[in-house]
């Protein structure tokens, strides 16, 4: 892979990783602890409440695993391993990279 390539892929990772750092930022009010008045709003709204607030740790979740993934291609890139399959060593293929630059797999071996 040309230096240009892997640039470019370092720039998306960057762009990514930023992009989940604000989204974090946004999706904290909804994962704070629901205290309703249940006499005043109603169960409903506290279920509702409660539901919205399981969603958005979810989200956290799913966002804290890609952003793991996506400093462990960073650091593969440091390293001079990006874009080799962690299982047969091959090259992954650009296309694969540019959906998913966090893919460690070839599609070979990722299929079995």
């Amino acid at each position: 892979m040309k230096d240009s390539d892997i640039a470019r892929f370092r720039d998306q990772i960057e762009t990514r990783l930023a992009e989940i750092d604000a989204e974090d930022a946004l999706g904290r009010s909804g994962q704070a602890t629901v205290e309703l008045d249940q006499q005043a709003i109603g169960r409903l709204s506290r279920q509702d409440a409660l539901q919205s607030q399981a969603m958005a740790r979810a989200t956290h979740v799913r966002r804290d695993v890609e952003r793991r993934r996506l400093r462990a291609a960073l650091e593969r890139i440091r390293e001079g391993e990006f874009g080799y399959c962690e299982d047969c060593g091959d090259e992954i293929a650009q296309a694969r990279l540019a959906l998913d630059p966090g893919v460690t797999r070839c599609i070979s071996c990722a299929n079995g």
